[in-house]
């Protein structure tokens, strides 16, 4: 595992000899820990399908026939299945909801939190332990559904949301001590392209789990499993910072201590109390908060709204189809790769800035599926392939935003970069719940193109708005505010400082 890096200054950079190198394992872990925190995001979508309807027999069906009453507490009716000895259930609409909501209730309360630990103690511990606890719940879900009904399952999800809080401040705490500036967007990309990953696995194998002789119960049972295997791996060869990794080279440390960032990188104990103020006051802070919100109010009705728009106006039932339901982020999956390469090649030109860079590929992951989202409001109705194209477009394209705000937050602050996440994914996830409430009141008839055009134009201004302010506001330079003691330190020792607030 040790990774042999011979750099080689020449004009200023390094040159790496070969193109692997620890950081990149740290990413890789990152991204199978973020497949795993989507795929258990989702699995209960999955599985409740499942486990309302018998494989073979109605449960309406079977319970009249056998003439037995198997009635349980708060309306959670079920029946037994003697062949693979599961339960099936049926739930009421709003308990269906609020099983598969209660997961985001927690999952905002620990946004900040984790930001904040994960900045003091370490990304490494924070993501075991979330993860950990994750897993744990994962397998005991089916327990806590068969012992305790619906409202069990809801308390469960509630604590998954919790412990799953910290993964992206985490994550992006782990990255602003990892990647050097040049390499941010592409490890980012790496890290956080496992989202789509897990989604696609999940989407597309879970059907096939439920209706094996393993039974529904195995989806999650498979899935923790997977995250106890995962643990193992991040243990060994995780650590919060490359100092303290026991199997970095020399020159690799060099080369990512002396280029990770255009400020200064301080220990927890010599890091200074988060300065809100100069955070809630700062222009380029402001217009990512925004971009953060607006980018996934239109994901999230995306997600959520999709299936019953093609449903209700092309008759295209994707839920029922896995390919379907996981073409998007397949896609979304495949492109983040693409950008990638691009950005490459972008890097290799002259005069392209990081600040073009940034600002270039978040106007193609927002104005590209602002103008789809539009045209999907006017494609026929007997053009559903055109729609699903359109459809898979939007989703897919957004993957260019891994490479613009997604990683801003490490460009303005290294130092809080976990907080800033904190933040600003908090934030982001309270606009994803209101998306659908919003649509509730636009779409009063789910058959009417014009109800749904509506919200298609809604969600597009949102989009454009979004990445016109970052466009205009954003920064890359590392703020003041990042090392606020050292540049007191500096001011008091008559340091000039640049209009933007840095050391000259």
């Amino acid at each position: 595992m040790t990774t042999a890096l011979t750099m080689v200054k020449t004009g200023g950079k390094y040159a790496n000899e070969k193109f692997f190198g620890v950081r990149h394992v740290q990413c890789i872990l990152c991204f199978f820990c973020l497949a795993m925190s989507y795929a258990w995001r989702v699995n209960l979508s999955v599985a409740v399908v499942a486990m309302t309807e018998h494989p073979a027999v109605n449960n309406t069906d079977r319970l009249a026939e056998n003439d037995t009453d198997f009635s349980g507490e708060d309306d959670d009716d079920f029946g037994f299945d003697l062949f693979n000895s599961e339960r099936y259930y049926t739930f009421s609409e709003g308990q269906r909801s609020a099983m598969l909501s209660s997961f985001f209730w927690g999952y905002v309360v620990t946004q900040v939190p984790g930001g904040y630990i994960a900045q003091r103690y370490g990304a490494k511990i924070l993501l075991m332990w979330g993860l950990g606890i994750a897993a744990i719940i994962t397998m005991l879900s089916p327990l806590s559904l068969k012992l305790g009904g619906w409202l069990a399952l809801c308390a469960m999800r509630f604590v998954m949301g919790l412990s799953q809080g910290a993964v992206h401040p985490a994550t992006h705490a782990l990255l602003s001590k990892w990647s050097p500036a040049e390499e941010r967007g592409i490890l980012g990309t790496i890290c956080y392209s496992g989202a789509q990953f897990g989604t696609v696995i999940m989407l597309a194998t879970s059907g096939f789990i439920a209706d094996s002789f393993l039974g529904w119960p195995s989806i999650f049972y498979l899935g923790g499993a997977c995250g106890f295997l995962w643990m193992i791996f991040w243990y060994l060869f995780s650590a919060s910072t490359p100092e303290e990794h026991r199997l970095i080279s020399p020159g690799e440390l060099k080369f990512i201590t002396e280029s990770r960032s255009d400020g200064k990188m301080q220990s927890a104990e010599k890091l200074a109390p988060t300065p809100w103020v100069a955070i809630f006051s700062s222009l380029p802070f402001l217009s990512l908060l925004v971009v953060h919100c607006t980018h996934m109010f239109g994901f999230w009705l995306l997600l959520t709204q999709i299936p019953s728009y093609m449903k209700s106006i092309y008759h295209v039932d994707i839920k029922s189809s896995a390919l379907l339901s996981s073409l998007p982020y397949l896609v979304m999956l495949l492109l983040s790769f693409f950008f990638v390469w691009l950005s490459k090649v972008l890097q290799r030109k002259e005069g392209l800035s990081l600040s073009f860079n940034r600002k270039l590929f978040n106007s193609i992951g927002h104005w590209i599926p602002m103008c789809s989202l539009i045209a999907l409001g006017y494609v026929p109705q007997e053009d559903a392939p055109l729609a699903v194209a359109l459809l898979t477009l939007t989703v897919g394209i957004s993957a260019a935003t891994y490479l613009g705000f997604q990683v801003n937050h490490i460009d303005l602050s290294p130092n809080y970069a976990g907080t800033l996440m904190g933040l600003t994914n908090g934030a982001a996830n309270v606009m994803s719940a209101i998306a659908p409430l919003i649509v509730g009141l636009i779409v009063q008839d789910k058959e009417s193109v014009g109800d749904w055009r509506l919200v298609f134009f809604l969600a597009a201004a949102f989009y454009f708005v979004g990445n016109l302010l970052f466009v205009i506001f954003g920064r890359t330079e590392v703020q003041w505010w990042d090392s606020p003691r050292d540049n007191k330190e500096d001011a008091e020792q008559g340091t000039p400082l640049s209009p933007n607030g840095q050391h000259k």
